[in-house]
């Protein structure tokens, strides 16, 4: 049997502060690339609780005329920046693409620094709760010290320099932020429809029912979201307990059970796209004849 614990010994053997974009790609797509992908779902969700941050979004129109490219889109600019390195060619492509997207509104430091802080704390909160192990310090520093790295690539100011205190930063702007408005509903509600379109009927319905099972009090508090009922939360924990124990014995079967498609919108990414296509700039992104060099594929 697999030692399920030789990467993890691995890990431990790094600095998390100089070698911290190594750990991070390891430890999101091999050692929990499926609950990784979950908790980065949890944490775009949790932006919307915010009116300042939903009202952009429910502007714009993208989730409710473009939700699948809209999430295919951070999806995809994520993983590059994780896969090659934000100071990779592709990586501060990525970047460019994600300042570009930014630039066209008035967003304050603050709801930046919240959203960076979402991409950080969600995927360990997961992790940590539903995983087959939980996150060691040095995967949490190596998060931590990577995402700060991409925050001042996107000029993101006031950037905390220890865990704790980002910990401490998005509690408090919870907190403060979190309240009810309709455009954190309308914005929640779609991202439902979306999470639950990936499933063929009539498992959509369950999985519908079941994904505010992800989300806290506040959060489905700020959402305008009832809290899921009993039946509900025992179907989502056995199904991410179950998860979590075919996760341990078969990880290689489940990542090809479970591995979606990289991008929806993009048809065979990164074949024939150019990465300065992807993005909420394009509503419909043109396939060039030439494909680009490859890039592995995230998992999701």
């Amino acid at each position: 049997m697999r030692d399920r614990y030789a990467t993890l010994r691995r890990l431990e053997t790094l600095d998390p502060k100089t070698d911290h974009q190594e750990i991070h790609r390891v430890s999101s797509d091999s050692e929990f690339p499926w609950d990784y992908g979950r908790g980065l779902e949890v944490a775009i969700w949790r932006t919307c609780c915010v009116p300042a941050i939903s009202g952009v979004l429910d502007g714009t129109g993208e989730f409710a005329l473009r939700a699948q490219k809209r999430y295919d889109d951070t999806r995809i600019l994520l993983g590059e920046l994780v896969r090659g390195g934000y100071d990779s060619d592709r990586g501060r492509q990525a970047i460019r693409q994600i300042n570009q997207a930014h630039r066209r509104f008035d967003i304050a430091n603050e709801d930046m620094l919240y959203v960076l802080s979402t991409f950080v704390l969600e995927p360990v909160r997961w992790i940590d709760r539903w995983a087959w192990r939980p996150t060691s310090e040095t995967e949490r520093l190596a998060a931590f010290y990577f995402f700060v790295n991409v925050g001042k690539r996107m000029n993101i100011r006031e950037l905390p320099t220890e865990y704790a205190a980002f910990e401490r930063f998005n509690r408090e702007y919870e907190r403060l932020r979190f309240r009810r408005a309709a455009s954190n509903h309308r914005v929640g509600t779609q991202i439902i429809d979306l999470y639950a379109s990936w499933y063929p009927r009539p498992l959509d319905g369950l999985v519908a029912a079941t994904l505010p099972c992800r989300l806290d009090a506040p959060a489905l508090d700020a959402l305008g979201l009832p809290a899921p009922p009993l039946w509900a939360r025992v179907a989502h924990r056995a199904g991410v307990r179950g998860h979590a124990r075919a996760e341990r014995v078969a990880p290689r079967l489940m990542a090809r059970l479970m591995t979606r498609p990289t991008a929806r919108t993009y048809p065979g990414y990164p074949h024939g796209y150019d990465l300065a296509d992807i993005g909420p700039h394009r509503t419909s992104p043109p396939v060039r004849q030439q494909p680009t060099a490859r890039a592995d594929s995230p998992e999701d």
